[in-house]
């Protein structure tokens, strides 16, 4: 691989994808963009990945054939409510189509998936629980990530998987590209719309700064890695889910806004007395929503500590510890709230390494 690599970059308007790229400043970026301009990368390619030839007419394709050494495939249907066509036809067929131009560029390929394919089995689906109003099905997203990877090792092409956990905004400033999964979540919270939260107290909650994940592909980048799965997790300094409440709790508090502490149930106890006796006079929306929450926290309800390849292959940075983790969830915290308009007065920032009340 040359010293100063060509780079086809999917993705590069995402979350991380644009914290990628400027980690890439040694390499010439090529960013094959859909309908996002994308800021940062050296150019810019219109296409389509889930077309023949990305979409490229002949003599464009074979000529970024000739010049590309990587691609970071990045790009994918990250929600749970796009549906299982609109979500294969980017996170599989996408990959094949993207696998079938590694192999004509003969390049190495980094290909982003998920450490949650290792959690197929807890979505509420394979749990035998209601979905009830839900229109969040994780197991559509797992399902279609499961088959990209799958794409990825059959094809003979070299690649690197890399399987980041729930990514949230930069560690230091919170800041990122769009909001998604986790930060959901922390939005219902700070709204005061979750009372309940059907995650055991000490269920780990694992999330990694997107900066973070960025490092650790263009470490990867670097060292010419061209095979193995790489875990960009928490691993055993993830949070658990009630030192993640009392975090968001303490960042509303210093922000001055009035979030009500939710209370911690088990699983069992929401589908068993909450959901029939509570939850289902509710206006559809809301019982929605709710139904919603209970499908993306199954995945964390019984989940096991993940694997990390973090801190263990040269190049790539160690896992955060867990104070920094809190510091990087702080960051996030605030970072949105701000975003959506909800810090109502001016309060003390929120400073990285401040302690928070357990």
């Amino acid at each position: 691989m040359p010293s100063h690599p060509t780079v086809l970059l999917t993705g590069a308007s995402g979350v991380v994808g644009s914290a990628l790229l400027p980690q890439l400043s040694d390499c010439h970026t090529i960013a094959l963009t859909h309908r996002t301009a994308v800021a940062g990368a050296d150019e810019q390619l219109a296409g389509d990945l889930t077309a023949p030839g990305l979409g490229l007419d002949a003599g464009t394709y074979l000529s970024l054939a000739a010049r590309v050494d990587v691609i970071v495939h990045c790009a994918a249907i990250t929600g749970f409510s796009s549906g299982p066509e609109a979500t294969h036809a980017l996170n599989e067929a996408g990959t094949r189509q993207i696998v079938r131009f590694a192999a004509d560029a003969d390049a190495v390929l980094y290909h982003v998936s998920t450490a949650f394919v290792d959690r197929t089995d807890l979505t509420r689906a394979q749990l035998g629980q209601d979905h009830g109003d839900a229109t969040a099905r994780p197991e559509d997203y797992l399902d279609s990530k499961r088959a990209g990877e799958d794409v990825v090792r059959s094809s003979g092409v070299p690649a690197v998987i890399i399987r980041p956990s729930v990514v949230i905004g930069d560690a230091v400033t919170g800041e990122i590209s769009a909001f998604q999964g986790m930060h959901g979540i922390i939005h219902g919270l700070l709204r005061g719309l979750l009372p309940l939260v059907p995650v055991p107290a000490e269920s780990p909650i694992d999330f990694i700064p997107q900066d973070v994940v960025a490092a650790t592909i263009a470490g990867l980048i670097r060292r010419e890695q061209r095979e193995g799965d790489v875990w960009v997790t928490a691993g055993a300094s993830a949070l658990s889910t009630q030192r993640a409440l009392q975090v968001i709790g303490a960042t509303a508090d210093e922000l001055g806004i009035a979030a009500a502490r939710p209370r911690m149930v088990g699983p069992e106890m929401v589908d068993r007395l909450i959901r029939p006796v509570f939850i289902a006079n509710l206006h559809p929306r809301a019982r929605r929503r709710f139904d919603d929450m209970l499908a993306m926290t199954a995945l964390f309800a019984h989940g096991h500590v993940f694997p990390t390849s973090l801190g263990r292959l040269p190049g790539v940075p160690a896992a955060p510890n867990g104070s920094e983790l809190e510091d990087a969830l702080r960051a996030s915290v605030a970072y949105m709230a701000r975003a959506k308009g909800m810090v109502r007065r001016v309060a003390a920032p929120v400073l990285a390494g401040e302690q928070v009340p357990a």
